[in-house]
């Protein structure tokens, strides 16, 4: 009996926060079609300003839940911009979490209203937040040959026009990397040996379309290029050896203790524009990547394992950035759970929502 309760605890730890981050959800899509359709004759700055600072409110929220909640240590090395920038944010890619972690580092720039994914096409069917995120900015690509560069190209420029800030997140390798997956690892390798660059172990293969695309379309709008390194502490098994990394439902059962990010901050002036050597350039950065992550998993030297080179910064994130905007989503959906009219809103935003969403990002996204 007591084991049994000490797994419905545990799992409870991740109902409640998944309960209330969808369950606000439908509220969130109310206020955003509310002022979508208020700004609908207003210049698209308008739109823009206040859709960001909407995002940010449900950002914060889920924030408040997988920093505040999980009581994770957040260590960051390297380069540590405070000031807002229009960039491009490159990172390795293992876990559905890295979406958050872009969040992580956006929230202490005061820029979190700001972030903006190019996401896999298959996204864009998601209830709800399918249709959303193209409309706040995302960008869905395909893969491979599906690449439709001129389509990104324009709704980039789109945003430049508009004068709309770019923090604009990219994991060039297209897919999540899993030391369980080890065909998807030596297909990786196979390619980066045919293409006659470095094999790599901890990362698999950049690849460079949606990358040199955004950077040729926002050169002269950006400031600079975020090269961004992920560790999950605690993602290796009994024999020391890196296990997949946390799901967000596990991440949320408070799994991860420590979550070690490294940045880069790179001007811009040092990307090489062409794409054969932006090519060679992305790689260049993933075998630093690389490098880190090996030092992280594999070094023989104990004291050197589960962290980054160099100082570290402890970085805690403060309620009051966070409470708040749950206090106000979760207060606004108990609101309207209380009367039977809203009970039948909020019901209906979810089906029609999420029909009219699919219908829509099928035409346009």
């Amino acid at each position: 009996m007591l084991l049994s309760l000490v797994l419905h605890m545990h799992s409870v730890r991740c109902v409640l926060p998944a309960a209330v981050l969808l369950g606000t959800a439908p509220t969130y899509v109310l206020v955003w079609g509310a002022w979508r359709l208020l700004s609908a004759l207003l210049p698209s700055r308008f739109y823009q300003a206040v859709d960001d600072r909407l995002y940010c409110v449900y950002q914060s929220m889920v924030l408040f839940f997988f920093e505040n909640y999980t009581g994770v240590q957040i260590l960051l090395y390297g380069d540590l911009p405070k000031n807002k920038e229009n960039i491009i944010y490159l990172a390795n890619h293992q876990s559905t979490v890295d979406w958050i972690i872009a969040d992580i580092l956006a929230v202490r720039q005061s820029a979190l209203g700001h972030v903006r994914y190019v996401l896999k096409d298959g996204l864009k069917w998601l209830p709800l937040y399918g249709c959303y995120f193209s409309q706040h900015g995302g960008i869905y690509v395909k893969r491979s040959a599906k690449f439709n560069e001129n389509q990104m190209r324009k709704k980039l420029q789109r945003y430049i026009n508009a004068g709309t800030p770019m923090y604009l997140v990219i994991f060039p390798e297209g897919t999540r990397y899993n030391p369980e997956l080890t065909k998807v690892i030596s297909a990786s390798q196979a390619f980066a040996a045919q293409e006659g660059l470095p094999v790599l172990k901890h990362v698999l293969t950049p690849r460079i379309k949606a990358t040199h695309v955004a950077f040729d379309s926002m050169k002269d709008y950006l400031d600079a290029v975020y090269d961004v390194t992920v560790a999950f502490e605690g993602s290796v098994d009994d024999k020391g050896q890196r296990k997949e990394a946390p799901s967000m439902a596990e991440f949320l059962c408070k799994e991860c203790p420590k979550i070690h990010i490294h940045i880069d901050r790179i001007d811009k002036k040092n990307i090489p524009e062409e794409q054969v050597s932006m090519k060679r350039w992305l790689h260049e950065r993933f075998e630093i990547k690389d490098k880190l992550l090996i030092e992280f998993y594999d070094s023989p030297d104990p004291e050197r394992r589960n962290k980054f080179p160099g100082e570290s910064v402890n970085s805690k994130l403060s309620l009051k950035k966070t409470l708040p905007s749950f206090l106000i989503l979760s207060g606004l959906t108990a609101g309207l759970l209380m009367t039977e009219a809203g009970r039948k809103l909020y019901v209906k935003t979810w089906i029609y929502g999420t029909l009219i969403g699919c219908l829509w990002v099928s035409i346009k996204a």
